[in-house]
Parts: C-alpha cells; structure tokens; sequence
C-alpha cells in the first residue's frame, strides 16, 4: 500500500476505536511513520475531500473519506486472512496492509470466498 493510502486506512482504525478527531501522532503509530509525515497526509486528504483536518486538534474522515477508508479496510481484512491462514506468514498484517490498495475490491471479494472458514461453536 503506499503511504497515503496507509494513512487513511489508519485514520480509519483510529476512528473506529472511538478517538474522533484524530491525532497525527496516533495514526503514526499505527502506521510506523512520523507524524509530520502523517501531517503532510492530513493536508493532502483535506484538499481531495477525504478529511477535515484542523491542526493541534487532528482529522475526520468525511463520508467520501469514510467510503474509501472502508473499501481499504475490507480489502485488508481479506488478505490479513489469506496471509495468516494459507500463507502462514508471521507479519501477515504488514503484509496486507502494503497490498491493500493494489488489489481491487472484486478480486479481494472473489479470493473471500474462496479462503477457508471457521465456524466458532
């Protein structure tokens, strides 16, 4: 995944976990980046309409953001489950989270259906 890309999916996480707006500092994290450089992501998101970013208060994602964000992240998802569990990779996440945005959602819906499940009794 390129960086841009990493941070959305983190501001995206970020989010979720219920800390709306969102520091640079906490998306850095989660991406192991700096926050500048998370900063110059805000920035860039709030011109193309993904974010609203305020600086020393941090991002939202606007609904446009919200659609690609998710879109990113269920493609994670996918391929977080295909690494771990066909590939046995150890970092199967870092791994995912590289390829997310290069794998098209219908081939990620297709490869969905295809990885293993199981059911929890």
């Amino acid at each position: 995944m390129n960086a841009p890309s990493q941070y959305l999916l983190g501001l995206y996480v970020a989010e979720c976990r219920g800390q709306t707006p969102v520091s640079p500092g906490v998306v850095a994290d989660l991406v192991g980046r700096s926050p500048a450089t998370v900063i110059e992501a805000f920035r860039q998101f709030e011109e193309e309409g993904l974010v609203v970013y305020e600086p020393y208060e941090g991002a939202a994602l606007t609904d446009d953001g919200h659609g690609r964000a998710v879109e990113l992240h269920e493609t994670y998802v996918v391929l977080s489950w295909f690494f771990r569990s066909v590939l046995d990779l150890d970092d199967y996440e870092t791994e995912a989270m590289k390829m997310a945005d290069v794998v098209s959602p219908a081939v990620a819906e297709r490869l969905a259906a295809v990885l293993p499940y199981e059911e929890s009794e």
